[in-house]
C-alpha cells in the first residue's frame, strides 16, 4: 500500500520539490542589500551651486548601520531641495563625488 501510493503520482513529488524553494532566499536578500540605499549624515553645508543656486553642496559621512564597509568615509555631494546639518540622506550611488565649489 505505501510503496504503490508514492509510485502512482510522480508529478506530486516534483510539484513539492519545485515549491519547497522559498521565493525570498538568503541570496536574494544579499542582492537587494547591495542595491539598498546607503545612509549618510550631513556633516557640513558647504554652499549653493548651480546656475540659479538651486543645488546645495554638502559633506556627508556614511553611517555604520547600513554600510559597515563605508562607515566613517565622507564625500561631497550635491543635493537639491532643503537640507541642513544633521539630516540623513539615502544615497543610491556611493562612488561619485561632486566637484568642489570655487
Amino acid at each position: 500500500f505505501g510503496s504503490s501510493h508514492f509510485g502512482s503520482s510522480p508529478a506530486l513529488g516534483s510539484k513539492r520539490a519545485g515549491h519547497s524553494r522559498s521565493p525570498r532566499s538568503p541570496l536574494s536578500f544579499a542582492k537587494m542589500d547591495s542595491n539598498a540605499p546607503k545612509l549618510a549624515k550631513v556633516e557640513k553645508v558647504l554652499g549653493r551651486t548651480g546656475s540659479r543656486g538651486g543645488v546645495i553642496q554638502v559633506r556627508v559621512q556614511f553611517m555604520y548601520e547600513t554600510s559597515p564597509e563605508l562607515a566613517g568615509r565622507s564625500l561631497i555631494r550635491n543635493v537639491k531641495g532643503p537640507i541642513r546639518e544633521g539630516d540623513i540622506l539615502a544615497l543610491l550611488e556611493t562612488e561619485r563625488e561632486a566637484r568642489r565649489l570655487r
